[in-house]
């Protein structure tokens, strides 16, 4: 003997009820693939953008013919703040020294700390 829990089992209804669940669970789950190609991809763009910046940065450091130390090219290379990667690519043509790119000025915000 088949123990169902629904009602009228082997009905039109129950096979269309079934057929239902189905096909929203597809529907879920393109709809959370796709939501999730959309923020992987957001979010590689950013990281391609820091990356870029940072070795920009970097390059043009060493092409004023500064010496950018293991510290500096790290912090410069870890940043995945593109606010201040700009800020710091705007700076970089006008320090005397590397390590001037991350001096503080007045009513600058403070760095923050790299999340990964």
């Amino acid at each position: 003997m088949v123990i169902s829990y629904f009602p009228g089992r082997g009905t039109v209804f129950e096979e269309a009820y079934y057929d239902g669940e189905a096909n929203g669970k597809a529907a879920g789950l393109t709809q959370g693939m796709a939501q999730g190609l959309a923020e992987g991809l957001a979010e590689g763009m950013v990281k391609g953008m820091a990356r870029g910046m940072a070795a920009s940065i970097v390059r043009v450091l060493e092409a004023r013919g500064l010496t950018v130390s293991h510290e500096v090219r790290a912090r410069v290379v870890g940043c995945t703040d593109l606010a201040r990667l700009d800020f710091w690519l705007g700076r970089v043509g006008t320090v005397e020294q590397a390590e001037g790119l991350f001096a503080m000025r007045p009513g600058e915000p403070p760095e923050k700390p790299a999340l990964e």
